[in-house]
This record gives structure tokens, sequence and C-alpha cells, in this order.
């Protein structure tokens, strides 16, 4: 019964909801970062390669010819190893297209954290704080 009860104030606490929120918002970057990367990145990468789609760039381990999309799909169907290389380059490019927005992200909120606490320190103390500290003060001195 122990468990139920520590599994219940698990998931009262707050941090679960803001996890659920945080995975759904990055399975939607990930969509908008992959749309980002497949539909505007990678066909200038193509052009500056000379008209190459990475996609279509494997290694046959087989023995049918796999030189074109069709191919593929046909040595796919038949289950004929393929390395699949030009789509692990797709995903380094899209993994660090995250990176770097991520890291503007964080950049962005590191000062904005700064510049709140900045202003926090700034702020006179309210009167309940000033009254607290006498307390406290009280406490100290054990009065």
């Amino acid at each position: 019964m122990s468990m139920l009860n520590d599994f219940k104030a698990f998931i009262a606490k707050g941090n679960i909801l803001d996890l659920a929120i945080a995975v759904i918002m990055g399975a939607a970057f990930g969509a908008v970062v992959k749309s980002l990367t497949d539909g505007i990145i990678m066909p200038f990468v193509g052009l500056l390669t000379g008209g190459i789609d990475f996609k279509s760039k494997v290694i046959n381990l087989g023995k049918m010819p796999v030189t074109s999309g069709p191919e593929i799909e046909a040595a796919v169907a038949a289950k004929e190893p393929l390395i699949y290389y030009g789509a692990f380059i797709n995903e380094i490019i899209t993994f660090l297209i995250v990176a770097v927005v991520m890291f503007f992200l964080a950049r962005y909120a590191v000062k904005l954290f700064k510049g709140l606490e900045a202003e926090a320190a700034a702020a006179p103390p309210t009167g309940e704080e000033v009254l607290l500290a006498e307390i406290r003060d009280l406490l100290k001195d054990g009065k």
C-alpha cells in the first residue's frame, strides 16, 4: 500500500504534468524541424552537392541492383540488406538544426532569468519580508 501512496504523491506533483507537456512539445517541435530539414534545407544541400538526394543513398549488401528509389523499394520488399547512410546524414543534419535552435533558446532563457533575478534583487523588500526578517532575527537571538 505504501508504494501506491508514493505513486499517488509522485503523480500529484506538478513535475509530471510539466514533463508530459515537454514531451508533447518536443514531439511537435521535432515534426517542425523534420519538415524544415526535408523540405527547405536538404534541397539546398542537394543543390550544393550537385543534386544528390541523400534519401536514396544506400550501401547494397545484397544481390539486387539499387540505384534509384523504386529499386530501393523493391530491394526492401525482397528483404535485401541495405545500409541507409543517406538517411543517417539527414538525421545528423536534423540533429544539428535542433541543437542550434535549442542552444539559442537556452541562451535566451539564461539572459531572461538573469534579468528577472536582477529585478528581484533590486526591488525593495515588502512589509511582509521585513516582518519575516525581524522574526528570523528574534529567533536567532533566542528572545
